[in-house]
């Protein structure tokens, strides 16, 4: 059906009126991809892409831009689909992201290219400030497969942050994901005011994530390291594995969003303006 001019007027100005309503510091999952335009500054997001999966990018990035986070946290990402995605978030949406790549291996199977020059396939982040020190690492025993951390400099909310983005060992590696805990522990105890995002591949309440959990509490208030904690699952296999663990801040909200594009659903956070001192 086409409206007619002053219809689709009256549907213009309903659209701007609810944006205003909204505003950039709206609860988590306000923000319609349809009108999506601007990102909102102090929210953030983790997403485990699933690969090998057969979602394609424009589906990816309609769901980023439902929420508009400032910072992304990809994992199991090819470069070439993180480049696809960035175009159309800003083709579709108006939303334009910087980006750095920790890829920590080449695989043709996973990401595509030529069997001589295979894709880069890790993590990666993207934020809509400009992403400054960037620090690429590979944990010094990935288990089955490589795996590593990567860290960036940038802002959110306004304020100066280091967001990390990992994702551990595969299930059933326990002694290997501890390992890589505190590795990653290590790494952000250097700093005051900290965004940890990933996939750690192991529910809280296991002794790998101890030193994380000594540094950091969840963006989910009800759940700690503990058995009787109520951590919302992030999986559709019904487990929590995916967090938001922050140091020096605050969240002011959370929200776990299933998708039909990947095994683990989008997790994102809303956080409070300033630093929180231990």
């Amino acid at each position: 059906m086409v409206l007619g001019r002053g219809t689709r007027l009256l549907a213009g100005a309903v659209i701007t009126a609810c944006l205003v309503l909204v505003g950039p510091s709206a609860p988590v999952g306000s923000v319609p991809a349809a009108v999506a335009r601007d990102v909102v500054p102090n929210r953030v997001m983790t997403w485990n892409l699933c690969n090998p999966c057969k979602a394609r990018s424009v589906d990816r990035a309609a769901e980023i831009a439902t929420y508009a986070p400032q910072v992304i946290g990809l994992q199991e990402a090819c470069v070439r689909d993180v480049e696809r995605i960035r175009a159309d978030l800003a083709r579709h949406y108006g939303l334009r992201y910087h980006v750095a790549y920790g890829s920590v291996l080449r695989n043709w199977g996973r990401c595509g290219g030529a069997p001589w020059h295979p894709g880069a396939f890790g993590q990666a982040i993207l934020s809509a400030a400009p992403i400054t020190d960037v620090v690429t690492a590979e944990y010094p025993d990935g288990g089955s497969e490589d795996r590593g951390y990567m860290a960036v400099t940038t802002t959110v909310g306004g304020q100066s942050v280091r967001v990390f983005d990992t994702h551990l060992a595969q299930r059933r590696q326990e002694a290997v994901r501890a390992e890589q805990t505190r590795v990653l522990a290590a790494a952000v105890a250097r700093h005051d005011r900290v965004i940890v995002l990933g996939d750690f591949n192991a529910v809280p309440d296991t002794p790998e994530l101890g030193e994380m959990w000594a540094l950091a509490a969840d963006a989910d208030p009800g759940c700690h390291h503990a058995p009787t904690s109520d951590c919302e699952p992030t999986t559709d296999w019904q487990s929590k594995f995916d967090y938001v663990f922050l140091r020096g801040i605050v969240a002011l909200g959370h929200r776990v969003q299933p998708t039909p594009y990947s095994d683990h659903h989008l997790l994102l956070a809303d956080l409070r303006n300033g630093t929180v001192h231990p």
